[in-house]
């Protein structure tokens, strides 16, 4: 039996009210309950809630029994430079795994996951962890803008332990310009709404669903959960309707309006929100679409209770706040014009990066061989027994920590002032000097219970420098 053993999920804190997109007023967006859409903190990217994706995905899995790392995304960061590497680093997978990319299209988190379970299928792998984020940028005020979300998914695809076996599969390439981007364009770039949504979307997913009916002789009826891609509610609804499934009663929820369309990342979200809550013998239909579309039949196995439990997206959805103004969104996009500059200076020192990647980016400490005691950053001689070279690398990011001693800083040219310093101290006792995200000063206090999450520090160069920040326990 092959399929997913295990899914995590990853929504940004903060929501933009749909009102404030349109131009129109925070009290009257509240007021008019037009809904909102999950948007990325000005330190957070592809990768970083990849990771977190990932992160939520392995929880109570050995790490060391991962195999390969794919890493689907429109929107990472380098054009040339691995992402599934630096997604693989910071979840300190084993060095041999294998890991690639998958892009260029919003079907590329649905791709990486035939990709995982052709490999699983072959033999070649035994856990593959398919990890799929975006965070697309439309024009400001359009309307792609206001579909639009931030978001990550995580699929571990196994033979063993699973808990949705894949029953069966059905691929198509389509080639249509609806929706694109190119190297020298900041914004997703889309045709007439009509044509994109009848030509390319709607044509598409009805081929895929129609297909894989035909090929595992299902009906409509058969399924107790239907997956959908789509890239707005009203498509959404129409497409569902047009193939016999019942909207109340199948059909998962597509999160417009709470999150939005998360790109590569959106099938596998709205996946892992339908494996939440199903139940062992339920049959779900998947069905992805970009550039053609992927069409999965998946069964729920008795194993589908050891699975829950984590995070995923439910968690992520209750855990919100609203960003203040659209202005800030704004500055937290380099929309706006700024003293700060992030494509100044030279960017980070690729020297500096090698010799400290252990420590930065899969957030290793020092544990003392001869005294336990635990520290960072790596030193080499202990300063409780002074020990010398005597130490074993450990993984912190797994920690809880408590707040020490902070202040706050209204000069370091943050997008969101003031910026969050703190001296944390981890279970085990390690102090670290570290900035904290996605929290309000007013809640900021000694002893503040924390945990650890990979976040950008600054993008100087116009090249990201990645390291952990910490973040209050919610």
């Amino acid at each position: 039996m092959v399929g997913i053993r295990s899914f995590g999920a990853y929504i940004p804190m903060f929501r933009l009210p749909l009102g404030v997109v349109s131009g129109g007023s925070r009290k009257a967006a509240a007021a008019g309950g037009a809904g909102e859409k999950a948007v990325a903190n000005f330190d957070e990217d592809a990768v970083t809630m990849a990771v977190a994706a990932g992160r939520d995905c392995l929880e109570g899995i050995d790490r060391e029994k991962v195999d390969a790392l794919v890493f689907a995304s429109t929107t990472y960061p380098y054009k040339e430079k691995q992402g599934a590497a630096v997604v693989a680093k910071a979840l300190d997978l084993r060095r041999d795994v294998r890991t690639a990319d998958f892009g260029g299209s919003i079907r590329a988190g649905t791709t990486a996951f035939r990709f995982a379970l052709d490999s699983v299928l072959a033999g070649t792998a035994e856990n593959v962890l398919v990890v799929a984020a975006d965070c697309r940028m439309a024009a400001p005020r359009s309307a792609l803008e206001r579909n639009f979300g931030d978001a990550a998914a995580a699929l571990l695809v196994a033979r063993e332990g699973v808990v949705a076996e894949v029953v069966d599969v059905h691929s198509h390439a389509d080639e249509i310009i609806d929706v694109w981007r190119t190297d020298h364009d900041t914004f997703v770039r889309s045709w007439e709404e009509r044509f994109v949504v009848q030509h390319g979307y709607r044509d598409n997913v009805v081929e895929a669903v129609q297909r894989i009916l035909a090929k595992t002789k299902l009906g409509p009826k058969d399924f107790d959960r239907v997956v959908l891609y789509a890239p707005d509610a009203r498509s959404h609804a129409g497409v569902a309707r047009s193939l016999g499934f019942d909207s109340a009663a199948q059909v998962v929820d597509p999160l417009f309006g709470r999150v939005g369309n998360a790109g590569a990342a959106f099938a596998p979200l709205l996946l892992a929100l339908a494996l939440e809550s199903a139940l062992p013998g339920a049959n779900i239909l998947w069905v992805n679409y970009g550039d053609g579309a992927d069409a999965f039949v998946l069964r729920v196995t008795d194993a589908i209770g050891g699975a829950r439990g984590r995070r995923a997206v439910s968690w992520h959805l209750e855990r919100r706040a609203e960003l203040a103004d659209y202005d800030k969104y704004l500055r937290f996009r380099h929309l706006q014009p700024s003293e700060f500059d992030p494509r100044g200076g030279v960017g980070v020192s690729a020297t500096v990066h090698y010799r400290d990647r252990n420590e930065d980016i899969s957030f290793h400490g020092h544990r003392c061989r001869r005294c336990g005691t635990l520290q960072f950053p790596f030193q080499r001689v202990c300063y409780t027994c002074y020990a010398r070279d005597e130490f074993d690398e450990v993984r912190l990011s797994d920690l809880k920590g408590r707040v020490m001693s902070y202040t706050f800083d209204f000069f370091a040219g943050s997008p969101d002032p003031p910026l969050i310093v703190t001296t944390v101290e981890t279970e085990g006792g390690c102090r670290i000097y570290l900035q904290m995200t996605d929290a309000n000063p007013k809640e900021v206090r000694l002893d503040l219970p924390v945990e650890f999450t990979f976040r950008k520090i600054h993008e100087y160069g116009g090249t990201p420098n990645y390291f952990w920040k910490c973040t209050p326990v919610r």
